[in-house]
């Protein structure tokens, strides 16, 4: 594999007009500064529609798009808006106001959708080219349909003949046909808008990075409708939950709240579920990043009833069953591993013998005898994610020994610059690591405000920051370029 820059952001984080980064005029110019400036990718997070958290690793679906990224201005130039019904919102926040940003929207997605149907002979072809394309739109279109009508509480607390519709098939949609394609209008739009910034970006040399976690949400319409292929009990409960045992960080562990597969069971037709669901992302994406890899080889089973993750015990995984089953049902798929943490062996031994690349957080060996340890080649070499602080952030609540120690490395190492993050982010770039990815608030040099997410806490600060304009953020990502040539990107 080439050397090669990447840099990573959310698309919520990209300026916007409309309160969000969206697939609008901002987001191709985001890929303008990249492009320029060297790198060769950019993973820009799920973004599947999500739940009440607002994380786009908590997801509604594996398939469905969230319409809080449909940008307006490209409905006026589809003709479906007209530019002076247009306002903006939030125009100039640091902070996406997600509750806000959906109302906003959604006025103007129903006047769409109106001359949509008005117009439909002139998007009739691509529309049903999509429908054809999109298997999994009738179902999600009907789960969406159905949640929308209980107020959004969770598929299992339904009606009966709600929560058993994908088996039995006693309710009649009919009566609902026009909510139904309104649903899938907003899909429809949602993919078109994306797969023309994808063709944008590779226009501009860029490939884009998108997540899939392993783990689903129980509160999903791919667990309402594969019921199967999940430990659950008659009610639909999760019979077992997913989570991480107790470490350093938790004395109790984590309980995360999704149902754990039922392996034996997908194991039956392929492994369908999983082949289906990455081949989704395939297509849609250059690159696939699997959150929680290490859950192929072991993972943590919690029973449901237990109140902590205490009580949980490690299972094997489909591992090379799994993983093969995916390559061949997805022949080019790109994967990455997500295996920070504690591991055993056999997961690196896992990515090796499929020759998929593991991760290295720099940040996560902040020491100088750590940080002389050269990376890997086949690892994808980070500063920091999105779940951790930013660079800038973490160095001021380090001791001043070990800030002037920090220092003292990166100087002798020829890393003079003035802030500290420019010191990581160059050394980054020069690590032997195949791919080097600098978040967009390392680049910058931002401190604690532009974290991304805080795990295992619930606020207004998680997946909320963005960027407000571009005022400084074109020459900050230029003096990379630079640095990018000389590492040989």
């Amino acid at each position: 594999m080439n050397r090669q820059a990447g840099f990573l952001c959310p698309l919520f984080s990209v300026p916007g007009n409309q309160g969000i980064g969206d697939f609008g005029q901002k987001t191709l110019k985001m890929i303008d500064y990249i492009s320029e400036a060297g790198y060769s990718f950019w993973q820009i997070l799920p973004l599947q529609e999500t739940g009440n958290s607002h994380s786009p690793y908590q997801a509604l679906s594996s398939f469905a798009g969230d319409p809080i990224y449909i940008n307006l201005d490209r409905l006026c130039e589809m003709g479906l808006l007209t530019q002076s019904s247009i306002v903006n919102c939030n125009k100039f926040k640091d902070r996406v106001e997600y509750d806000l940003v959906k109302e906003f929207k959604e006025k103007y997605f129903v006047r769409a959708f109106k001359a949509f149907k008005k117009d439909f002979n002139t998007f009739k072809n691509e529309y049903e080219e999509f429908e054809k394309k999109a298997f999994w739109l009738d179902d999600w279109a009907t789960f969406k349909l159905f949640r929308d009508l209980h107020n959004g509480i969770c598929w299992n607390e339904w009606e009966e003949e709600y929560r058993d519709f994908p088996e039995e098939r006693e309710i009649e949609l009919d009566d609902y046909e026009d909510e139904i394609f309104y649903i899938k209008f907003l899909q429809f739009i949602f993919y078109k808008q994306f797969d023309e910034v994808l063709e944008y970006a590779h226009k501009k040399g860029i490939k884009i990075m998108g997540d899939v976690p392993f783990y689903v949400d129980h509160d999903s319409a791919d667990v309402w409708m594969s019921k199967k292929d999940f430990l659950l009990d008659e009610d639909g409960n999760p019979s077992f939950i997913a989570g991480c045992p107790p470490d350093y960080f938790s004395e109790t562990g984590q309980r995360w709240g999704m149902p754990i597969y039922d392996f034996e069971e997908q194991k039956k037709d392929g492994y369908s579920f999983w082949c289906k669901r990455m081949d989704w992302t395939h297509k849609c994406f250059d690159m696939v990043r699997i959150d929680h890899f290490r859950a192929f080889d072991t993972f943590w089973k919690i029973p449901a009833s237990c109140p902590t993750a205490i009580d949980g015990q490690w299972i094997l995984g489909p591992a090379h069953e799994l993983i093969q089953a995916i390559l061949d049902y997805s022949p080019g798929i790109v994967l990455i591993a997500e295996d920070l943490g504690e591991i055993r062996p056999e997961v690196i031994d896992l990515e090796d013998d499929f020759g998929i690349p593991g991760m290295d957080v720099v940040m996560f060996r902040m020491e100088p005898k750590l940080l002389k340890k050269k990376a890997k080649k086949n690892v994808v070499i980070y500063t920091g994610t999105h779940d951790n602080a930013t660079m800038n952030q973490q160095y001021q609540e380090l001791p001043n020994n070990k800030r002037v120690g920090l220092r003292r490395f990166f100087k002798k190492a020829g890393y003079d610059y003035r802030t500290y993050s420019d010191m990581v982010c160059h050394y980054v770039l020069d690590s032997d690591a195949d791919l080097a990815v600098l978040p967009l608030w390392d680049i910058c040099g931002y401190k604690g405000d532009a974290r991304i997410n805080t795990p295992g806490t619930i606020g207004l600060f998680n997946w909320t920051w963005k960027l407000k304009d571009f005022k400084t953020f074109p020459d900050q990502i230029m003096k990379t370029k630079e640095w990018i040539k000389q590492s040989g990107r």
